[in-house]
């Protein structure tokens, strides 16, 4: 078997683009997008007549409104073609008002339903902001369920399991970039790489925690750089992963064990439960400089490209 065939063993593979013409090949069970995804996808010749319709069918419209009827349309195309679920990003210029993120959610899985789509084949992704995790809490109340993305300290998972919601997606590959630039010269590739690797380590500590203390959040990493990052965390519930490097993993023979399983005894060293009120989580996220960079660098991101996409589809709608 292929890397790609055995990880599917051992982990819920899902494809993390807005390409969906690719996700065919790669035959994954779910896939995500996200706004800087979705940009990327409009701007290819094979997308552009999808954005120009959609806008054209709803030019009278709020901006607002116009964004979520592409990023819905973009996730029935995706759910075409895989079997299981499609995340759909909040805008992320909501991620510190709960109320606007609540409602934003609500008209997304209310598109999707009147499109004829069961909300349980939907995720609602949200970033794992304190303001994110009281929306998702409300919102898997209602049988929302949601993701919660941009994921890098421990205490955002602990909030996520404590609100119950349905997914989380802590980026290994970000959290990679940030110790490498961290260290500059003296940063050393192969001692820091697989199970060494500081993204995975934390992917890790998480899966474990849950595992432990029996919470059915599931855990998804995210955020790849290289194909042993991905090896180094197979077993975990899921593992979200770019066409590039399905590609890769498609093209290599060499075998692998599973890093991660739920089903065993062994999940490293016992972590005692916590709990994090509003305060708490605050100061813990505060406390960890590589969450709280790359949390903003990531908010900032997709908050760019989301307002790239409103300008592509101002000028269209105006064109029409």
């Amino acid at each position: 078997m292929n890397q790609l065939q055995q990880l599917k063993q051992a982990s819920t593979v899902v494809a993390d683009t807005g390409d969906f013409l690719q996700l065919a090949r790669f035959a994954p069970q779910d896939a995500t997008t996200n706004p800087s995804l979705i940009l990327k996808a409009v701007l290819q010749p094979d997308y552009a007549p999808l954005l120009a319709d959609t806008v054209s069918a709803h030019k009278s419209a709020s901006l607002d409104d116009i964004v979520d009827q592409v990023l819905v349309r973009f996730g029935l195309e995706i759910l075409k073609v895989v079997p299981g679920r499609v995340s759909t990003e909040v805008d992320a210029r909501l991620s510190f008002d709960r109320a606007a993120t609540v409602a934003r959610a609500r008209r997304l899985i209310a598109l999707y339903e009147a499109a004829g789509v069961k909300r349980e084949r939907v995720l609602i992704k949200i970033a794992a902001t304190w303001e994110g995790i009281q929306a998702a809490r409300e919102l898997e109340a209602d049988g929302i369920f949601c993701n919660l993305t941009l994921l890098f300290a421990f205490c955002q998972a602990v909030a996520c399991a404590d609100a119950k919601v349905r997914l989380i997606s802590p980026f290994v590959g970000r959290i990679y970039d940030w110790h490498k630039k961290s260290l500059g010269a003296s940063w050393d590739e192969a001692a820091r790489s697989l199970s060494n690797d500081p993204g995975v380590q934390s992917v890790t500590r998480i899966y474990q925690y849950y595992k432990q203390h029996g919470i059915a959040t599931q855990v998804m990493g995210a955020s790849f750089r290289n194909t042993g990052q991905i090896t180094a965390l197979s077993g975990c519930d899921l593992l979200t992963i770019s066409p590039d490097l399905l590609a890769k993993l498609e093209a290599s023979d060499e075998p692998f064990e599973p890093a991660l399983a739920a089903d065993t005894a062994d999940h490293g060293a016992p972590q005692a439960a916590v709990k994090y009120d509003e305060a708490a989580f605050r100061y813990a996220l505060n406390d960890d400089a590589m969450a709280t960079e790359k949390l903003a660098e990531g908010i900032r991101g997709f908050a760019v490209d989301a307002g790239k996409l409103d300008k592509m589809i101002e000028e269209l709608r105006q064109a029409a």
